[in-house]
């Protein structure tokens, strides 16, 4: 199967392509990229006045599948994943039962396959049924098509268990993806601790919460020489500590999420639950400082943490809401408007914290970039499309989105994955 994208304005991690190329996929690879490529029967796809992206990359997606598949199903969540310019996403093991040995992460692997529209790679978990107590097998695990391993949604709070997974992990070359959030500091927080939780009377949790596991594994990190990744990062001084532990030459990685760079904690005022996330939103202070982090290089990847719920989970008060808001069909939107017409991300720069940089951390092969040889993993943005976030325009089972009503700038317009076209609009 063959397809062309003709008129495409290139836009890779090094650079931006100031003259227009075709690119010619074939058999799943990018074939040849040239100034002009003659379409011989071939079907073909305009790009000008376009962007032509490497496939998007998230790293850290939740699909609830299998046992919650009320919120979102692998199907689902790919659609959602397609619509948003994503062609490959790591789904995160929280799910039930827990993606903690090989059966449910080849099941998870059959089932992305089957539907064909995005790859998903299933995260293991660190510990068996995410308890902290016991490490999974993670050979095993790695074997089964797990690039990663965390206990997301929980921090791995026993440091002794920390470290031995840190040194089976780099003996079996996964990579570790840590949910810094101590438990017993953020108690039962419902969103930062400050004037805005006193004002609400709502619960805080408090910043420490965060710093202090991203401090610990940092040390751990640095001690063993092994290498760890920093889940959605919310504040300046996890930022601060990443920055130092990275002029250090600690092998460790960060990724931030739309939402900790778009919203302060103001949001939460009106009590929508869609605000209510984990970690929760900080201070614009915050925001500021994650937005310069990932202009300078601390943060190296944007993810979405896309986290579906349904109205009868979120409507019973902020409280007892669960944490979580989707975020596949928005994130392109939300970083354009926010960081790239704002000046603080280049174009080249969206392409490395999106694709580049996600696929280097895991270690996906072939991907992350255009270029001849690698996978036809494709994504055409409209960079001045103008559009509005409608709830009945998601393709999620789930709608619980604090975006809704937002007008945002730049739009995915098409999806290839492996050389199909599983996304597109006029």
């Amino acid at each position: 199967m063959s397809l062309l994208i003709k008129n495409a304005t290139i836009v890779n991690a090094d650079k931006m392509e100031k003259k227009p190329q075709d690119i010619l996929l074939e058999h799943g690879t990018i074939a040849k990229i040239a100034a002009s490529i003659d379409p011989k029967n071939v079907k073909t796809i305009d790009a000008k006045g376009k962007l032509v992206f490497p496939g998007l990359i998230d790293i850290h997606v939740h699909l609830r599948e299998p046992g919650r598949e009320d919120k979102e199903t692998i199907e689902t969540g790919s659609r959602a994943a397609a619509k948003g310019g994503f062609t490959s996403i790591m789904c995160m093991p929280n799910t039930n039962p827990v993606i903690d040995n090989a059966m449910i992460a080849e099941a998870v692997i059959k089932e992305a396959k089957r539907v064909g529209l995005v790859n998903v790679f299933p995260v293991g978990a660190i510990t068996r049924g995410q308890k902290g107590e016991e490490l999974t097998d993670m050979m095993e695990l790695r074997k089964a098509g797990c690039f990663a391993l965390s206990d997301d949604g929980r921090v791995v709070g026993n440091t002794r268990v920390m470290k031995l997974a840190m040194e089976y992990s780099k003996m079996v070359g996964a990579l570790l993806i840590e949910h810094c959030q101590d438990p017993f500091l953020c108690g039962c927080g419902v969103m930062n601790e400050g004037f805005n939780s006193t004002l609400l009377g709502l619960k805080g949790d408090p910043g420490v919460s965060e710093t202090i596991i991203v401090a610990r594994d940092i040390e751990l990190a640095h001690y063993l020489k092994a290498r760890i990744h920093l889940a959605h990062m919310s504040l300046k001084r996890s930022c601060e500590l990443i920055r130092w532990a990275k002029s250090q030459g600690i092998q460790v990685t960060a990724e931030a999420c739309p939402h900790h760079f778009t919203l302060s904690d103001d949001a939460v005022k009106g009590y929508n639950p869609d605000t209510k996330v984990n970690p929760p939103l900080r201070t614009k202070e915050d925001v500021a400082a994650i937005k310069e982090a990932l202009k300078d290089g601390t943060i190296d990847c944007i993810v979405t943490d896309h986290a579906p719920h349904t109205p009868e989970d979120k409507e019973v008060g902020y409280d007892l809401a669960p944490f979580g808001m989707i975020g596949l069909e928005t994130s392109v939107g939300l970083t354009i408007t926010e960081l790239v017409h704002a000046k603080i991300l280049s174009w080249a720069q969206m392409a490395e914290k999106m694709s580049a940089n996600p696929a280097r951390i895991v270690g996906l092969k072939n991907k992350g970039e255009i270029k001849e040889g690698f996978d036809a993993d494709i994504t055409i943005i409209d960079p001045e499309r103008e559009w509005t976030v409608k709830k009945e325009e998601f393709v999620s089972r789930s709608q619980n989105s604090p975006f809704v009503g937002r007008t945002l700038t730049g739009q995915v317009v098409t999806t290839i994955c492996a050389g199909k076209v599983t996304y597109g609009i006029e």
